[in-house]
């Protein structure tokens, strides 16, 4: 079994229930070693390109399999910040699978796929014709990654963003994208006053992903939601998760009555 991420952070896969700790002296070393080339192939080295049993088998990501040393391996010895972009998570999944077959909606607009992971959602916005993505994770291994799975997918470059933006000035973007953001309760309230900013200032659209986790379910963000679409996840993806069978796509907006418009 993987012994990876935090419990407590998505709560939803089965195989993930450990945290990665790093030593100073582990983390001394990385500060001098972290190159591009070097994360490169050590992604290379510890993930296979996988994604055919997910929602969105038309997408080609390289995360952590079965196969892959870490799904198994000592947390202690992995040489990075937990690596949330190696999963595909079910909220994004089911944002990139609405993205892709309703591609009207981020067509020739500037998108913005906050908390981006393995790139995934930012991958299906360019795919289904955004004239700009901006993918962001404060994880610069994330951007790594995805860079590494926009060429899996014939694309070129995207811009990949490791700087934590919420609570900045909002910048003019046409969509923001937000797959599994919601695992806890101080993020997701800078976040809803950070997309009501966003919305207010430049009428962005907000389109956020999730498959009913708690933490989602009950904050008070949700009477600002608008159910889209919902997907049975795939039997697999079931397997790896607690009691997690369908994942949603909401849109958010505070004075939105229909999801019509969008």
């Amino acid at each position: 079994m993987l012994r990876l991420l935090k419990y407590q952070k998505y709560a939803s896969v089965k195989t993930l229930v450990s945290v990665f700790k790093l030593t100073n002296r582990q983390r001394c070393f990385l500060s001098s070693s972290k190159s591009g080339e070097y994360i490169r192939r050590f992604i290379l080295e510890n993930t296979e390109i996988a994604g055919e049993h997910s929602l969105t088998p038309e997408v080609r990501l390289r995360i952590f399999t079965p196969r892959c040393r870490f799904w198994r391996e000592r947390p202690e010895l992995w040489p990075f910040d937990d690596p949330y972009w190696a999963i595909y998570w079910p909220g994004g999944q089911a944002l990139s699978r609405y993205l892709l077959d309703h591609p009207g909606v981020c067509q020739g607009r500037s998108v913005l796929d906050l908390g981006s992971g393995c790139g995934a959602s930012a991958i299906a916005a360019k795919l289904s014709g955004a004239a700009h993505v901006v993918a962001n994770d404060i994880d610069s291994v994330a951007a790594v990654a995805t860079l590494m799975n926009c060429e899996l997918n014939g694309l070129e470059p995207l811009a990949c963003v490791t700087d934590s933006i919420i609570g900045s000035e909002p910048h003019g973007f046409d969509l923001i994208l937000l797959g599994d953001m919601f695992y806890d309760e101080a993020l997701a309230a800078s976040l809803h006053s950070w997309l009501d900013r966003c919305i207010k200032t430049h009428g962005t659209k907000v389109l956020i992903g999730d498959p009913g986790r708690a933490q989602f379910q009950e904050h008070g963000i949700r009477r600002f939601l608008h159910q889209l679409a919902q997907y049975e996840l795939p039997e697999s993806i079931r397997e790896e998760n607690y009691g997690l069978t369908c994942s949603s796509v909401w849109y958010y907006n505070p004075e939105l009555t229909t999801g019509e418009d969008l």
